[in-house]
C-alpha cells in the first residue's frame, strides 16, 4: 500500500477504531450486505447501524451501492483505503466468538446468492440439499409445507412442485421480497411472511403461518445453540403427527462453546433435536460451494413411541 498523508490515516483509524464499525468492515468485508441485514447481524438498531455506516463511508472505508430499492455497502475501491482496511483485518482472529456469530447472523438474514440467476442455476450447495431430502422420501405431496428461512430457495421449489400449500417465513423484508420473485419465475403459488422483527422469530411469526403443517424446512437459523433449541421448539408445536422436518444449520454455528467440553456439532445438533421431543432419522455433513453444512431429518418422538407400541402389541 502507497503512503498515505497522516491526516487521512488518522481519519481512518478513527473510523475503524469503534467495537461496531469494525465488526461492520469485517462483514461487508465478506461480502454487500444492506442496513437492515447489518442491523440484524449486529443484534443492533437500524439507525445506529447507519450513523456507523455512514462513518465508515465518509471516512472512504466503505462505500454504497443502490441496488433496485435497497442499499449495499461494500468495501471502498480506492486501493489505498481498501489496501488499509485489509491489512486490518488480517489482525483479528475469525474463530472470535463475536465475529462467528455477527457472520452466521448476516448469512441468515441476507438474500440468497442465486435470488437473481435464471430459474435453472440452482447452486452445487442447493442441489445437494435438495437430494438430501428427497433421497428421505420428500413427504410433500398434497401436503402443507412451512419453510423458516429463505437462504435455499432451491428447496422450496422442490417443496412446492407437489405440495398442497407452501408457506415461507423469511427472516428479513428483502429475503422475503426475494423469496416471492422467486417463487414468481418459477410459476408456482406461495404465501411469503416477513418475520416480524429481526432478531429471531416469535410466536407471532407461526400464529400468522397457522399450523398443521406435513413437512417443515429449517433453511440455517442464526444466533448459535440457544436459538436453534428455541426454533426447534416451536417448530414442533407446528408439524402434525407423521409430520417431518428437515433442518440445514451451518456447521460453524453450533461449533463454537463456553463449555469446558466441547460437544461435536452433529453430537450437538442430535441433543438439540432430542430435547425438543424430536427423532433424529438422519444426519449428515454435506460440503459444497465452500459451505459446510449440517443437514438433518426429524420427526416428532410421539410418532416413534407409537411405533414402538404397534410393535410391542403384535
Amino acid at each position: 500500500m502507497n503512503s498515505v498523508p497522516p491526516s487521512e490515516l488518522v481519519s481512518w483509524l478513527r473510523a475503524a477504531g469503534e467495537p461496531s464499525r469494525l465488526r461492520l468492515l469485517a462483514l461487508c468485508a465478506e461480502g454487500a450486505l444492506s442496513v437492515s441485514e447489518l442491523a440484524q447481524a449486529l443484534r443492533q438498531s437500524e439507525p445506529r447501524v447507519s450513523r456507523h455506516l455512514r462513518i465508515l463511508c465518509e471516512a472512504g472505508l466503505l462505500r454504497r451501492l443502490r441496488q433496485g430499492q435497497w442499499v449495499d455497502y461494500r468495501p471502498a475501491d480506492e486501493p489505498q483505503a481498501s489496501g488499509f482496511v485489509r491489512q486490518l483485518l488480517l489482525h483479528l482472529d475469525r474463530r472470535d466468538p463475536v465475529l462467528v456469530r455477527d457472520r452466521t447472523e448476516a448469512r441468515a438474514a441476507a438474500v440468497p446468492e442465486n435470488a437473481g440467476l435464471p430459474p435453472d442455476s440452482p447452486s452445487r450447495l442447493d442441489r445437494a440439499l435438495r437430494a438430501f431430502v428427497e433421497a428421505g422420501g420428500g413427504g410433500f405431496a398434497g401436503g402443507n409445507v412451512l419453510m423458516v428461512g429463505a437462504a435455499h430457495l432451491e428447496l422450496l421449489a422442490g417443496a412446492a412442485a407437489t405440495a398442497r400449500a407452501c408457506t415461507v417465513i423469511a427472516q428479513s423484508r428483502r429475503a422475503a421480497q426475494a423469496a416471492r420473485a422467486f417463487a414468481e419465475r418459477r410459476g408456482f403459488a406461495c404465501r411469503v411472511l416477513a418475520a416480524a422483527r429481526p432478531r429471531g422469530l416469535s410466536d407471532q411469526d407461526f400464529a400468522r403461518a397457522g399450523g398443521g403443517f406435513d413437512a417443515v424446512l429449517l433453511s440455517h437459523q442464526a444466533g448459535g445453540e440457544a436459538s436453534v433449541a428455541r426454533l426447534l421448539a416451536q417448530l414442533r408445536r407446528v408439524v402434525i403427527p407423521g409430520g417431518r422436518l428437515w433442518l440445514f444449520q451451518r456447521y460453524d454455528s453450533l461449533e463454537t462453546s463456553r463449555e469446558r467440553i466441547v460437544e461435536h456439532p452433529l453430537a450437538r445438533l442430535r441433543r438439540l433435536l432430542d430435547e425438543a421431543g424430536l427423532v433424529c432419522e438422519r444426519l449428515s455433513p454435506i460440503e459444497a460451494d465452500g459451505e459446510h453444512m449440517l443437514a438433518a431429518a426429524a420427526r416428532p418422538a410421539s410418532d416413534a413411541a407409537g411405533t414402538l407400541r404397534s410393535g410391542s402389541g403384535r
